[in-house]
């Protein structure tokens, strides 16, 4: 329930409908725009805000796929064909194949893709009926032009054929007649034929008129030339016109049997019409949406107001026209404080606020975004009432305070725990003291009632109320005291100052009237303003402070995470070295043990001749040596290196492997296939496997031997051959072209990995990859990729007879 009428033109939505419209594409949509209303349903604003969140996605992200001509309004010339015997023009022909081609396109958009991408838009296309044997018989009735084909039907084709001879005869016969009179002097060299009425005819001169037998059509404005058609051609002209006749009347025929075979359908083309509208209309919302930076806010299904950062669109588009940037509004109302009472001077924020909390609110349970921080939270309220300017009048013979209170006792009958009330200065419009009474106990009556609100006031009794009843809770529009202007920022919690003193002072006031002024309201008054000034003014002091503490502990609380973490990490890598080196100190010992026990019996079993002892002897210093050099080279302190393998001790140190260079035999590590090296280039390493060439970085090669070479052929026996036969099908199978269109970033760029790597095992020389044009992200994101690639040699953009900017050509 919204009160009063004119609601939406209080608090602006008038304004932000027509900005709507303006985005809209068809008329229908336009309409849709206007039959928009409040709801006050959980559900049904969750969805429309879900409709236009999924169309923002749309917009940002697949722009270039979402259908945008041909948005026609039909509907009339759908109901005028239900009389029989009616049929529609040519051109209402042309817009309804374009039009039915757009709603198809619409719904087909979503049938491409996953089911859970886009659900509530799939939703409001569900179900709209396609009619492809109607756009079936419309491509078979109308050229590209829009008009109705030779062969739309027989009569029709054979009664243009013999139109096309007998204008023909008439333009041969006309322009032999014309060279002979051009030749006799009677007609002007430069004179052609032209139309009077549907009929050829020839320019002649008056004096000539005479010369030339025939029938005068007209004559020119300045009457120095006379039409006159030929002898000739009359009979052929009159021909011309009767089969112009027959044509216009097969149309009609063709026309009307077209609108006899639709007109079962009627309601159902209607209805697929009023879905374009929709659509059109959510893109419209969605547009202004991305346009004024909103969002799709958090919605409870309670009542709430508990905004962070919320922003007047259109005062932010007035501003901004202007350079200069408006003061966001954090506001909160909840059970706890359900109506704020906002007090300050004039002029210093209270009716935008109050118009903010009006038009965000109208514009959220109109399924519209809006401009707030995402830790912003919004309830659904059945009624919204607003009670703001000044509203006297004549013919009723009210005035402005009787206006008032009309509206305040709506307000008490029909408020309750659901309702949202917007009051602009409380209470005023009569005697002072009386209004503020009758304020205070109409803010009573509405507490009472459990209603939400803000309210602006400068009366005194309505602040004391406030800080004492339950429910209710001061805000105060913030002013600096020094420059004496408004800083247009709401504080909830404190009463605020109307400044009336030094807004006098700082115009220019003479400090006599001043001074009396403030003797006449009396030295309590003037210093309880003072002493609300001072609290804000500490209050603006101490917030300050506590914010500092606030940084100042987090940085302390964030300090003291780190050094424990730091601490931790310092424990396990101590635990993890110590364990290292007792691991390292036992295989040390092991391998000392083994080596002494082995020098010995090879002494005894040599029998102590000198040779084998001093070759024993000569082994065991060298282990004593190595024993030496080991911890020199594990003196890094706290890296953390991997021990070597156990077998790196028991054998003699391996020699440095060479590099890998053309003619090597290799194989891919983890993988059983040879191949030769053809090419070494840096780190990257050109092999053939089989009649595959593929280029490989050097680290993922392993040398092979003749050996090693036997024993994987022999393990895999029988399998060579299947796998070859499986690469052979696989390239057999393998298209060159792929379509990302319509994906993710990263469902593109796996795709296209995949994609490339295929290729290069096939052996491939050229591939091509479509990603539309778009905003550009996706063909940025696949070039990238390609450019990291040693495989790829080269790519760019198709021809632009073949798509141009939207397909990247690959040379492997």
């Amino acid at each position: 329930m919204i009160y009063p009428s004119n609601f939406e033109h209080k608090v602006g939505f008038d304004t932000v409908r027509t900005l709507l419209q303006e985005r809209c594409l068809s008329a229908i949509g336009r309409e849709e725009v206007e039959l928009t209303v409040f709801s006050p349903v959980y559900d049904e604003v969750v969805r429309r805000l879900a409709e236009t969140r999924e169309m923002m996605d749309i917009l940002m992200e697949e722009s270039d796929a979402w259908p945008v001509s041909y948005y026609f309004d039909l509907r009339e010339m759908l109901s005028r064909l239900r009389v029989e015997g009616t049929f529609p023009q040519e051109s209402e022909l042309f817009d309804l194949q374009r039009s039915l081609s757009t709603i198809r396109d619409l719904v087909q958009f979503f049938a491409r893709r996953d089911e859970t991408r886009y659900v509530a838009l799939s939703a409001c296309a569900e179900g709209t009926a396609l009619f492809p044997e109607v756009l079936k018989r419309l491509d078979a009735l109308l050229n590209p032009h829009g008009l109705l084909k030779d062969n739309a039907s027989p009569a029709l084709a054979q009664i243009r054929r013999d139109l096309f001879q007998v204008q023909g005869s008439i333009s041969r016969t006309l322009h032999s007649i014309l060279r002979k009179a051009q030749s006799e002097g009677f007609v002007e060299k430069d004179a052609a034929p032209s139309v009077r009425d549907g009929r050829l005819v020839i320019p002649v001169s008056p004096s000539f008129k005479r010369k030339l037998r025939g029938i005068v059509h007209d004559e020119s404005a300045t009457g120095k030339t006379v039409y006159i058609e030929p002898a000739e051609v009359v009979e052929a002209n009159n021909r011309v016109r009767e089969l112009q006749s027959d044509e216009r009347r097969e149309k009609i025929r063709i026309l009307t049997e077209f609108a006899n075979y639709i007109r079962p359908d009627l309601e159902e083309l209607k209805e697929a019409y009023r879905v374009l509208g929709i659509f059109d209309f959510i893109r419209a919302k969605a547009l202004f949406a991305l346009d004024n930076g909103a969002i799709v806010p958090r919605i409870d299904n309670d009542c709430r107001v508990e905004w962070e950062r919320a922003v007047h669109p259109l005062l932010q588009r007035t501003l901004k026209k202007v350079g200069k940037s408006i003061v966001p509004l954090d506001i909160t109302l909840n059970e706890k404080q359900r109506i704020l009472l906002i007090s300050g001077p004039n002029a210093g924020g209270k009716s935008v606020c109050l118009k903010t909390v009006g038009l965000l609110q109208y514009m959220v349970q109109c399924g519209i975004p809006v401009s707030v921080s995402d830790a912003s939270r919004f309830g659904i309220f059945d009624k919204l009432f607003i009670d703001i300017g000044d509203e006297q009048s004549i013919e009723d013979d009210l005035s402005t305070y009787s206006s008032h209170l009309l509206h305040m006792k709506h307000f008490i009958r029909n408020s309750n725990g659901k309702t949202l009330l917007l009051i602009d200065e409380f209470g005023t419009g009569t005697e002072p003291q009386i209004g503020g009474a009758i304020a205070e106990a109409v803010l009573h009556r509405l507490n009472t009632n459990g209603a939400f609100g803000v309210i602006t006031t400068h009366y005194t009794n309505l602040k004391h109320f406030a800080e004492t009843a339950e429910g209710i809770v001061n805000g105060a529009m913030l002013f600096d005291r020094h420059q004496l202007q408004p800083l247009y920022k709401l504080q909830i919690g404190i009463p605020g100052s109307s400044f009336a003193i030094e807004i006098a002072r700082k115009i220019g006031l003479s400090e006599e009237v001043i001074a009396e002024a403030s003797e006449k309201a009396g030295s309590a008054h003037v210093d309880l303003d003072k002493y609300v000034q001072d609290i804000l003014r500490d209050k603006h002091y101490w917030e300050n402070k506590r914010q500092q503490i606030r940084q100042k502990e987090k940085r302390l609380e964030e300090l003291t995470a780190r050094y424990e973490t730091d601490q931790s990490e310092m424990k396990a890598q101590r635990k993890e070295v110590l364990n290292k080196a007792k691991a390292e100190a036992q295989q040390l010992l092991s391998e000392a043990n083994a080596t002494i026990e082995n020098t010995i019996r090879r002494i005894k079993e040599a029998q102590a001749e000198r040779e084998a002892t001093r070759g024993a002897r000569q082994e065991f210093e060298e282990f004593r040596t190595r024993l030496d050099e080991k911890p020199k080279h594990e003196k890094q302190p706290k890296e953390k290196h991997k021990p070597k393998p156990e077998k790196q001790h028991k054998k003699p140190e391996q020699p440095k492997q060479e590099p890998i260079k053309a003619g090597d035999r290799v194989k891919l590590a983890g993988h059983d296939s040879i191949g030769d090296v053809i090419e070494v280039d840096g780190n990257n390493v050109t092999v053939a496997f089989g009649n595959l060439k593929s280029t490989v970085k050097a680290n993922r090669l392993e040398r092979v031997s003749r050996n090693k070479e036997k024993e994987i052929v022999r393990q895999k026996g029988a399998l060579g051959s299947d796998s070859d036969e499986v690469l052979r099908q696989r390239k057999l199978n393998f298209k060159q072209d792929i379509d990302v269109r319509g994906m993710r970033g990263d469902e593109a760029l796996q795709a296209v990995q995949y994609f490339i790597d295929d290729a290069l095992m096939m052996g491939v020389e050229r591939v091509r990859i479509l990603h539309g044009t778009g905003t550009g992200i996706l063909r940025q994101l696949i070039r990238q990729y390609l450019g990291t690639i040693p495989g790829v040699r080269h790519f760019a953009d198709e021809h632009v007879q073949l798509g141009g900017a939207g397909i990247t050509v690959v040379d492997l």
